[in-house]
């Protein structure tokens, strides 16, 4: 495949969802009256739905990654050339400010604001290190040895990650920084971001030795035009 449709996939993709998530989190906040665990039960049933299906949609074509933290992965095991992992997160970056900016015009919010969540702690950096390095597991361990059957897995896995980290488990630096400058379904201050990325960076990195480990080592994928 072209590296150029792998681009626009990768940025569709993520602008994709990150309007789904941001969307769903203004809905639901909106309709739970006040029920903040009837709002985080409806945003994360929907968003990891709304992931499964772009996977399945994408994934033939780029991989249905969406995040940095996974075309780091996939380039380190050898699964992606190196030098698609540049446009890769470029294109995903786009993606992810054009998804909250789409979020952010469809509900009426102010476009492109500093958010002003405060995320900072140990807690929440340990939250979001755990919370990464279980996404790469279930993205590596079952990419690998139930490949049909992964889309759902990691689907599951960022919807029970939503319940169980402390930092509510956005376990991708582009969504991150989208989030950063849009509050729409959970916004992060930019101070704060720096502190999430090196977390989610450190999971990841941590899950690929493990998997590396286990598997054996991959050849470099060939760039193929």
């Amino acid at each position: 495949m072209g590296i150029a449709k792998r681009l626009v996939a990768e940025g569709l993709g993520t602008a994709l969802l990150l309007t789904i998530s941001g969307g769903c989190g203004v809905v639901a906040a909106r309709l739970a009256g006040g029920d903040a665990a009837l709002a985080l039960l409806v945003g994360s049933v929907v968003s990891s739905a709304g992931l499964a299906v772009l996977i399945l949609t994408f994934g033939g074509i780029s991989g249905g990654h969406f995040n940095p933290v996974l075309t780091l992965s996939e380039a380190w095991r050898g699964k992606l050339p190196a030098g698609y992992v540049a446009p890769y997160i470029a294109a995903q970056l786009a993606g992810a400010v054009t998804g909250v900016a789409a979020t952010h015009g469809m509900f009426g919010l102010e476009l492109l604001v500093a958010a002003s969540e405060v995320r900072t702690g140990a807690g929440l950096w340990l939250g979001e290190f755990v919370a990464t390095f279980g996404l790469l597991s279930v993205f590596i361990g079952c990419g690998r040895s139930r490949p049909v059957a992964a889309p759902f897995a990691v689907a599951a896995y960022v919807m029970a990650a939503c319940w169980f980290s402390s930092s509510s488990a956005f376990m991708n630096p582009a969504l991150t920084l989208a989030r950063a400058i849009g509050s729409a379904g959970g916004g992060i201050r930019p101070a704060d971001a720096p502190g999430f990325i090196l977390s989610q960076l450190a999971g990841a990195a941590l899950a690929s030795l493990v998997f590396a480990w286990l598997h054996g080592a991959s050849r470099p994928a060939p760039i193929r035009s």
